[in-house]
């Protein structure tokens, strides 16, 4: 069921299990994250997460997972709670400041693992609440 290895993808996400989220995922995952250049592989994600977990500390509550008939795409709505730890660049400075986003992500499941990731979310609003 896609909806199990999305769950374990998120909830290894709030856990900051970067080791559990790569778990989930399959070998030549696609990444595509809100603007900004598609990654692949898990070498790739990884560093991205890692850049992520440096700059910014999240936990994503109200979640609503959809499955799409026979398992091979799913998505989800949910809220991002976070801390805005570094400045990223390009991006305003950090100073400690806390947001909340309503975001979405979409899923394409193949051997029981996650082929693509696809996350959305309003980066102005996110810019006007760190500003």
């Amino acid at each position: 069921m896609s909806k199990d290895i999305v769950q374990a993808y998120f909830d290894a996400f709030n856990a900051r299990d970067i080791d559990g989220m790569l778990a989930c995922l399959h070998d030549d995952v696609a990444h595509h994250v809100n603007e900004g250049k598609v990654r692949i592989g898990k070498t790739a994600f990884a560093e991205f997460c890692a850049h992520m977990a440096r700059c910014y500390d999240e936990t994503l509550t109200e979640m609503v997972l959809f499955e799409a008939e026979g398992g091979a795409r799913a998505a989800a709505e949910y809220m991002v709670n976070g801390t805005y730890l570094e400045t990223d660049p390009g991006l305003p400075e950090a100073r400690a400041q806390g947001y909340r986003l309503p975001a979405g992500s979409f899923f394409s499941i193949r051997d029981d693992r996650i082929a693509r990731v696809v996350t959305y979310y309003n980066l102005a609003d996110w810019i006007r609440q760190v500003s």
